[in-house]
This record gives structure tokens, C-alpha cells and sequence, in this order.
């Protein structure tokens, strides 16, 4: 039954919808949440979230649901973002991922933006009228994954996707599958496969979308309120293609090569390259590049998230002999436009 779930799970992965638009750019802006999109973790973030491949614990239902089972034992992390340096807009996400057993884990994340106070204008009052109002966008994901005889890792995720404010809303589910494959003497050599947000159309409702206006027909006028009805909208699924290299000097340094392609169903393409160096697994610097295919920077149909990244993560025992460790993570993206974004990151593997 495992061997049977592994082959269709490998199969949803390499078949998807999504290539049949990959790479379209005259989509673009026609999908909705976006926020799907924004990595929260710090220690990803730092290449891009390119780390398809390699990407495990926490974090890896954000990237590669697939990598949630290679954790010891148990992982809690959470994590701020300050989106679009200058906007005033940020991320907050905290995640927890449960050891099942010796191969498979089973994790949860819940991930909010806040985009602090709006004011409420009107034609009357264009400067405000003094009442302020914050839209809500908030998504829950639980994810599931196994690993097979230490070289093959399955996983499924469900997500949750909620957005409103007062008196308009939208809720939809998405589902991310994902594929790692790891080989070689010491597991250097890793492969992944990941597609992500494949769910059900959203549409918003509720009481913001009707307004009064007359009885449009007989003598008599007398004012009626009338709904309006709104378009749905895709969610922005992709397909991540992503491969590493693990290289030793020693016993204490490793240097690691990464490499991912990610088809956007209603974007352009990207692609990407990035090193990350490690000290004994308690000092890790790391930096990478992605770049648009086929749209220069100064077009407007480029990704925000394109150009360089960089980050760097500290992490030491929690006691001597002992399993348990504590990290912080740090990671920067430039972005076109804004100044850049930064991800902050606190990791405790129990």
C-alpha cells in the first residue's frame, strides 16, 4: 500500500495541469493568492526557496511537503518577515512538525499577513474620514509525509486559504504534493519535485458587494438593494524541479551546490542557482540568484522575487550529547520594487 502511494504520488508530481500554462506571461495577474507564494522561513528564504531538493522539517511545507518526515524527532519554528521594505507589510507564520514513527512526520503551519491600519476614504472625505480598517489574509496547512528505506520521501499537504476584511471574504483549499530523492556514499546527491497550490477556485461574497440603487421599473420609485456578483479567481499553482550537491572538506566544513527550475502557471519562468557553506552544522552562510526566462528586469511582467539573496543561520546544541538544537535564521531578498525583504527565524529541534 506505501509502495502503491509512493507511485502516485511521484506521478501527480511529474503530470500536472499546470504545465499545460507554464510560463505564460499573457496570465499574468490573473490568478488570486498570491500570498501562497511568500516563503516565510528564513533559512530557505536565504536561496530564494529554491531548496526543492533539500528543503526538510518545518519548512518543507512551504516548499516540498515531501521533506517534512527527515527530521529526528520533533521541530518547532516561527518566524517574522518584513515584506517589501517600506510598505508596512509583514508576514508572521509559526509551524510544528511531530515525528511518526521512524519514517513519517505530520505537521501544521499557520501563516498571517498584516497590513496594518488602512484609513477609510471616501469621495467626501478623499484624506479619511478617521476610521481605519485591516484586511485579513490567513492560511492553515496540514501536511503529511514518509520516507522510504532513507532515500525516497513522499508527502501530501491540504491548505486552508482565508481572506477578508469587514464585510467581504473568500476562502478556498489547495493541495501541494511533493517527490525527494537522495544518493550517493553520504546522501550528497538530492533530487526533488514539487507542485504546489492545486485547489479550488476562490470568490469573494458578503454584504460589501451590494449597494442601494431605485426600482429600475414601474411609477413608483423607492430604493432597493441590489448584489453584485464577483468574478472567481485561480490560485497561482506551480511546478518546482530542483536538484543538490553536498561537497566535504573534512569532517567539519560542507559546501553545497543547488539548482531549481519553477514553472508558474500564470507568470513567467524562473530559474536559479545558489551555495551554501556550513561549520560543523552550527554556522551556515549562504547566498544564490534567480532570474526571470525571457523578461528583462525592466519589464513589467518580471517577478518581484528576482535577483539576488543571501542569509546566514546559527544553530548550536541545546545540551551536551543531546539531539536538541537552537537556531536563528537570517535571510534578505531584493526585490524590484521596494527595498528588499527580510526574513527573521527561530528553529527548536526537540
Amino acid at each position: 500500500m506505501k509502495r502503491r502511494l509512493a507511485r502516485v504520488l511521484i506521478a501527480a508530481c511529474l503530470w500536472s495541469p499546470a504545465l499545460s500554462y507554464a510560463g505564460n506571461p499573457d496570465r499574468q495577474g490573473e490568478a488570486g493568492g498570491y500570498e501562497l507564494l511568500l516563503n516565510p522561513w528564513a533559512r530557505n528564504a536565504g536561496l530564494h526557496a529554491m531548496t526543492t531538493s533539500m528543503a526538510y522539517g518545518v519548512e518543507a511545507m512551504q516548499i516540498n511537503i515531501a521533506g517534512l518526515s527527515k527530521i529526528n524527532k520533533n521541530e518547532f519554528v516561527i518566524s517574522h518577515t518584513r515584506l517589501f521594505e517600506g510598505t508596512g507589510i509583514s508576514l508572521n507564520s509559526l509551524g510544528l512538525a511531530l515525528k511518526m514513527g521512524e519514517s513519517g512526520a505530520f505537521g501544521i503551519s499557520l501563516t498571517s499577513m498584516d497590513f496594518g491600519d488602512i484609513k477609510v476614504t471616501t469621495t467626501g472625505a478623499p484624506e479619511g474620514t478617521g476610521a481605519t480598517y485591516s484586511p485579513s489574509f490567513f492560511n492553515i496547512g496540514l501536511g503529511y509525509s514518509y520516507t522510504f528505506d532513507k532515500k525516497v520521501s513522499v508527502g501530501i499537504l491540504l491548505r486552508g486559504i482565508s481572506e477578508n476584511i469587514a464585510d467581504v471574504n473568500a476562502f478556498g483549499l489547495a493541495i501541494d504534493a511533493g517527490v525527494q530523492y537522495v544518493a550517493g556514499e553520504k546522501d550528497n546527491f538530492k533530487f526533488g519535485v514539487s507542485l504546489r497550490n492545486m485547489g479550488s477556485p476562490m470568490k469573494f461574497s458578503g454584504e460589501g458587494l451590494s449597494f442601494p440603487t431605485s426600482n429600475p421599473q414601474g411609477g413608483i420609485q423607492y430604493p432597493i438593494t441590489v448584489n453584485q456578483r464577483a468574478a472567481g479567481f485561480e490560485l497561482p499553482s506551480m511546478l518546482n524541479i530542483g536538484l543538490s550537491y553536498d561537497f566535504y572538506a573534512g569532517t567539519k566544513s560542507r559546501i553545497t551546490a543547488v539548482g531549481n527550475f519553477t514553472a508558474n502557471s500564470f507568470s513567467v519562468d524562473q530559474m536559479g542557482a545558489g551555495v551554501e557553506f556550513a561549520f560543523r552544522e552550527m554556522f551556515m552562510l549562504r547566498g544564490g540568484y534567480r532570474m526571470d526566462l525571457g523578461v528583462p528586469p525592466s519589464d513589467p511582467q518580471h517577478n518581484i522575487y528576482s535577483g539576488l539573496c543571501g542569509g546566514v543561520t546559527i544553530e548550536v546544541p541545546t545540551k551536551k550529547d543531546s539531539s536538541g538544537r537552537f537556531a536563528i535564521d537570517y535571510a534578505y531578498l531584493a526585490t524590484n520594487p521596494f527595498s528588499g525583504t527580510h526574513n527573521f527565524s527561530i528553529r527548536y529541534k526537540m
